[in-house]
């Protein structure tokens, strides 16, 4: 049955202020996945607090252009799609390639995904996987910069406790 204008409205609208909040967009593939196979990924998403739905491409356009800054998905827009929204960039093409480990299989496939603002081509699936959080990233960056303070400090108190260490043995000698 189609969906009436206002329905199609609403799920625009919904859709956009998802894409407003998402750091991630994924565009996927899902030809090929049983009803079954469908239920697991989008299980497998939910659990990694991803919003996986599928949504007609002519919508999901309207949607991408209202929240505007997508205009490098909309050429992936044909065939089946479904879009994954995450917070976190590299959550999504994790959740893809452990579901086609477990499966066995190579569905559902990546079109494009979008992350702060680029836009990857379905055979950077492995690079997307591997992208550190901004807090994994803020985390390494604070340890590089403490990293030389730490030896610094060590460098300082070395030859203070190597001193005290020779005065002591000079007092103990006197004493004797």
């Amino acid at each position: 049955m189609p969906l009436q204008r206002k329905q199609k409205e609403a799920q625009v609208a919904a859709v956009s202020q998802l894409l407003q909040h998402a750091a991630a967009v994924y565009l996927t593939d899902f030809k090929g996945l049983t009803v079954e196979e469908m239920n697991r990924l989008r299980g497998e998403f939910h659990e990694s607090e991803v919003k996986y739905r599928v949504v007609k491409n002519t919508l999901l356009r309207h949607a991408l252009t209202e929240a505007g800054g997508f205009d490098g998905l909309l050429d992936f827009l044909n065939g089946p799609t479904a879009v994954a929204l995450s917070e976190t960039p590299a959550t999504p093409a994790r959740v893809i390639k452990r579901f086609h480990r477990d499966t066995n299989q190579l569905r559902p496939t990546l079109k494009a995904a979008w992350v702060d603002g680029a836009v990857f081509a379905d055979d950077q699936i492995d690079t997307l996987a591997a992208l550190k959080s901004k807090e994994d990233l803020l985390g390494d960056v604070v340890g590089l910069l403490l990293s030389p303070m730490s030896n610094v400090v060590g460098a300082l108190q070395a030859p203070g406790a190597a001193l005290a260490g020779i005065l002591e043995t000079l007092q103990d000698k006197a004493e004797d």
